[in-house]
């Protein structure tokens, strides 16, 4: 497929991938010189090559990293030599980036391999899911050279336990894959040649479902989020009594009681 290229300096690499007829788009970071450091460019590439994946035809997003990681983070030599307007700026571009992937109606995976430290992080945290290889590991390290990382935190603790979050943002101490597994930071670990073998499987599992179905699930599940119990029992009641007339539901009812398999969209 053709690769299309985001940035000034093809910082961010967009291609799609056909899934028996159906697409997936895969975004990589592409500054593996820099360990795919987030620049003030570079997450303004992230952000078009989001927006770009969001056309109806495109039905998952994968985020990898070109070499040896999948992002070290901010680039902290633009961090160090900005005034204060421009620091902010990448910031708020990072903001940016962090509410596309939320907003897009369709799942966001990360491939993660290497270091995802700090602001990548926070990218991994931000995903929908992960997949991780056994050789990633992950840190929030802006406490052991002065900046505390507070906008990595801010998504980190909000997918882990507050207890860990709080022990990883003030050590700075990395955590192996099988440690983020286990608290919840990515779905699952897997061997290092076998990490876009097992990403593939998971796109290919998700792209077999409604289109639908997956755009208003991911909707619901961010909303009913931020909802007590109740208020987001009360929530899905009024979206699954709406999707049960849907097209994808009437057929999926209908295979299901005719025991044979349904046809999707």
């Amino acid at each position: 497929m053709e690769i299309t290229e985001f940035g000034k300096n093809s910082e961010v690499l967009y291609e799609e991938v056909e899934f028996d007829g159906k697409k997936a788009a895969y975004i990589t970071l592409n500054r593996p010189e820099k360990r795919n450091a987030l620049s003030f460019e570079m997450l303004n590439a992230l952000c078009d090559s989001l927006d770009e994946a969001n056309r109806p035809e495109v039905r998952a997003v994968v985020i990898k990293g070109a070499g040896s990681c999948f992002s070290a983070g901010h680039d902290l030599k633009e961090v160090a030599e900005g005034d204060e307007t421009f620091v902010r700026s990448i910031f708020e571009n990072c903001y940016r980036v962090m509410r596309k992937i939320r907003q897009i109606p369709k799942p966001v995976i990360a491939q993660v391999h290497g270091y995802a430290l700090a602001a990548g992080c926070q990218l991994v945290a931000a995903c929908d899911m992960a997949l991780a290889a056994e050789n990633a590991r992950f840190s929030l390290p802006g406490v052991k050279i002065g900046l505390f990382c507070t906008t990595p935190l801010a998504v980190v603790s909000r997918v882990i336990g507050r207890k860990k979050a709080f022990e990883m943002a003030f050590t700075g101490e990395m955590i192996d894959a099988f440690e983020a597994e286990k608290i919840g930071l990515v779905n699952r670990v897997v061997e290092d040649d076998k990490l876009e073998e097992e990403v593939k499987k998971l796109v290919g599992k998700l792209l077999n479902y409604s289109r639908d179905v997956m755009e208003k699930g991911k909707e619901f599940f961010y909303r009913q989020y931020c909802m007590n119990e109740f208020e987001a029992l009360l929530y899905g009641i009024d979206v699954i009594v709406e999707m049960s007339k849907s097209e994808a539901a009437k057929e999926g009812l209908s295979a299901f009681l005719e025991k044979r398999e349904a046809r999707r969209d």
